[in-house]
């Protein structure tokens, strides 16, 4: 019997302990989340946490100005696959096979698809020039689902910069443009576009690099710094801006790498891109300032009299550097009063100089320091010369 009563008194001690703990952990959890304890809070909790992300607003604010781009394109291929055409005129060698009389030569129509993000409430699209390039007809597709035709007003393949003109009656949504130089890396980055045909495709992902030389990506036909993200971009994406936290157009979209080192994607820096707009608009072509030199980066321990800058590699005859002194062998160690580590910051320099403005150099030349001032080119002229 006393065993049993000092069972019962210790099950009683244990209900009370668990009871008393039971309302420490209640009343702890009220102070730190109120709302699991009173329903009219638990509804305000819920309101918060079920709120849309950054990235839903900022799809609001320039979703409506990203369009998809549908290209035609007419291809003319000669008659007899290939076959010469002595073959061709023989009467007996087109019986044999069948080849008609005529000869006549095959024509079919290439379909292609991009995107692009409207500018201006007037119609003015900008884009990637290698969607536009070479184009019979171009159709705009809005996001309510509306279609119009669009006209080329300009592009520029050095930068891969195109300008489309809505035909059509406005205003047309905008999307806003931001600032790419205010870019750092790890910010948020927003891609908007048609990968595939499938209309208004959002990715998210952060910046992961910038300034990345597209000749480093062996890329040698293009003169651009590009935007690194890991915001993935696939085929039909080219043209669609890029987007920040804030739904302002940072850039846009080019190109993806593919294969080893898959997942990267780049966008053109929409400061550069506003430069662009308004030449193709203005002129119809874009101008691109050149001085005329082959550069290459400073190898260790080449005994160039610098451990870092730009070497010199070549210097075209009468062009803008060869008249502002610049030589062979020359290290360009400063541009514009800024020090230089690789070539990409000299290309940088003559294009923020423009064409016909000034350029101050610092150059070593076999261990002397010189100041040099040249004055950039065109490039058009430059090579036509």
């Amino acid at each position: 019997m006393r065993s049993s009563r000092v069972l019962a008194a210790a099950a009683a001690g244990l209900a009370t302990t668990t009871a008393a703990a039971a309302a420490t952990v209640m009343a702890t959890t009220a102070l730190i989340s109120p709302s699991l304890t009173s329903p009219g809070l638990a509804q305000g909790a819920g309101a918060v946490l079920g709120r849309q992300s950054f990235v839903a607003a900022a799809i609001r604010r320039a979703g409506p100005a990203v369009v998809t781009i549908d290209t035609e394109r007419t291809v003319q291929s000669a008659a007899g696959g290939g076959l010469p055409r002595g073959l061709l005129n023989d009467p007996l060698f087109r019986q044999f096979f069948g080849i008609p009389q005529q000869g006549a030569p095959s024509r079919r129509t290439e379909r292609g698809q991009g995107s692009g993000v409207i500018l201006q409430s007037d119609g003015l699209v900008l884009t990637n020039a290698h969607v536009v390039e070479a184009i019979d007809r171009v159709t705009v597709g809005l996001e309510n689902g509306r279609r119009y035709e669009g006209r080329v007003v300009g592009l520029d393949k050095l930068t891969d910069l195109a300008v489309v003109r809505l035909v059509g009656a406005g205003p047309w949504p905008v999307a806003p443009l931001g600032n790419s130089d205010a870019l750092q890396v790890g910010d948020w980055a927003i891609a908007v576009g048609n990968p595939f045909g499938l209309d208004n495709t959002v990715t998210l992902g952060i910046i992961s690099s910038l300034n990345r030389n597209a000749s480093k990506l062996g890329i040698t036909d293009k003169r651009l710094d590009l935007i690194q993200t890991d915001a993935a971009i696939n085929p039909g994406n080219s043209g669609g801006p890029l987007l920040n936290a804030d739904g302002e157009v940072v850039g846009i979209n080019t190109l993806v790498r593919s294969g080893p080192g898959a997942g990267l994607g780049f966008a053109i820096p929409i400061n550069l891109a506003r430069s662009i707009v308004n030449q193709l608009v203005t002129t119809g072509r874009a101008t691109h300032p050149m001085i005329g030199v082959g550069l290459d980066e400073v190898r260790a321990a080449s005994g160039q009299g610098a451990d870092r800058g730009a070497v010199v590699v070549s210097v075209q005859p009468n062009g803008p550097a060869d008249r502002g002194g610049l030589r062979t062998g020359d290290v360009i160690v400063a541009a514009q009063g800024a020090a230089v580590k690789d070539p990409s910051q000299v290309i940088t320099a003559v294009e923020r100089a423009g064409v016909g403005g000034t350029l101050n150099l610092t150059v070593n030349r076999q261990g002397s320091t010189l100041n040099l001032r040249l004055v950039p080119g065109d490039m058009a002229q430059l090579r036509q010369g």
